[in-house]
């Protein structure tokens, strides 16, 4: 388990999230601050590096003290960098179940975010957590039958079997600029695009609900386009999961539009999970 901190109020959320998935998975947490000299290189005062330096330990010292107070048995370590944020999570990430970040609110979040730049990178899954404690007790999924989709079917069953919620299952089928081959005429018919949608939808998620007989899990097939369903169901969860590059992705090195538009409109937690064979 990986999770960025910085002594933020923001980063502390992350941190509370982080400690609890630590726990509930049984794995150490490893605790990840990076410090920057904030000035360009012709003026380097080592003395000043030094002490820069010295205060990011202290920074994860701070980090590493949180989280043995609320899970004394979960074991931490910390790992400080310099650099960027978001290298110094990658370069820790290869090996993490998951990566935690905090992140402002979507309103004040910049497009060089580290909230936003990791889940486009990252080969693991990526948490960007905005709140803490249950409200709803619910995980909302967006399913599109894709691999991503799949994915994010996978993240939100085990999220919600560790943590006791439930789970909404979520498919905005009208998405004609994503269609398959020979899709593009359910678009005229919608009640054969409803069949055909509620079908993909029931049997993508039956073999999570086989293997999480105890979660209890409803499936919402909505006729419109995947990001407004997904906006929609986001009012009522506590985290909303999403596949990086659905079935309207193209660029492998580019953040889903739905995955961007959830990081940067939806207020509560979000997770964004690579597609297998990608993480």
């Amino acid at each position: 388990m990986l999770v960025g901190y910085d002594a933020t109020i923001e980063s502390e959320r992350a941190l509370l999230w982080a400690v609890e998935e630590a726990r509930l998975r049984r794995l150490p947490l490893h605790m990840c601050h990076a410090w920057r000299w904030p000035y360009p290189v012709g003026y380097l005062d080592y003395g000043c590096m030094a002490k820069v330096q010295r205060i990011g330990e202290n920074i994860l010292d701070r980090g590493i003290a949180l989280a043995q107070s609320i899970a004394p048995m979960v074991e931490t370590r910390k790992h400080l960098m310099d650099g960027p944020a978001y290298a110094a999570l990658m370069h820790h990430s290869h090996d993490a179940e998951l990566i935690v970040v905090g992140s402002h609110d979507p309103d004040d979040l910049s497009v060089g975010s580290t909230a936003l730049r990791l889940p486009a990178r990252a080969h693991r899954p990526v948490v960007v957590v905005r709140t803490t404690g249950t409200r709803f007790g619910q995980v909302v999924v967006g399913v599109d039958g894709s691999a991503g989709g799949d994915a994010a079917l996978a993240m939100a069953f085990e999220e919600a079997d560790l943590r006791g919620w439930r789970v909404r299952a979520v498919y905005g089928c009208w998405e004609p600029s994503a269609a398959r081959d020979g899709d593009l005429a359910l678009f005229n018919d919608e009640e054969k695009l409803r069949r055909v949608s509620r079908d993909r939808l029931d049997r993508a998620i039956a073999p999570w609900r086989a293997r999480h007989p105890l979660v209890e899990a409803e499936a919402t097939l909505v006729v419109e386009p995947p990001r407004q369903a997904l906006f929609a169901a986001a009012e009522a969860a506590d985290l909303v999961v999403a596949g990086n590059r659905g079935a309207g992705g193209l660029d492998p090195l580019a953040l889903g539009a739905t995955s961007s538009a959830l990081l940067q409109h939806v207020p509560c937690t979000v997770a964004i999970v690579q597609p297998a064979g990608q993480a």
